[in-house]
């Protein structure tokens, strides 16, 4: 099982948003907070069955990117999310 850090950010007038880091173009939204990490796995599931996911980065190199420490001090926020094998 890999862990991968989902970058959540949220404007007053919409759903949460949520990207990967290390895995541009993997991305989901969820309109309740409680559908965040259901919603982040089904993203980083559906991306591992078509495409290769790199090996995670530590969450001191996630947060050492500018755009992730700009979100970071504008209120986003990380969640971690298993990627499960899938045999």
């Amino acid at each position: 099982m890999k862990d991968y850090f989902a970058l959540v950010d949220k404007d007053s007038d919409s759903a949460f948003g949520i990207g990967f880091p290390d895995i541009p173009g993997c991305f989901s939204a969820a309109d309740a907070a409680e559908d965040i990490v259901p919603n982040a796995v089904e993203a980083l599931q559906l991306w591992a069955e078509d495409m290769p996911v790199p090996e995670p980065s530590s969450h001191e190199a996630i947060v050492a990117l500018p755009d992730v420490s700009n979100a970071l001090a504008e209120g986003a926020f990380l969640v971690s999310v298993s990627l499960k094998p899938m045999w």
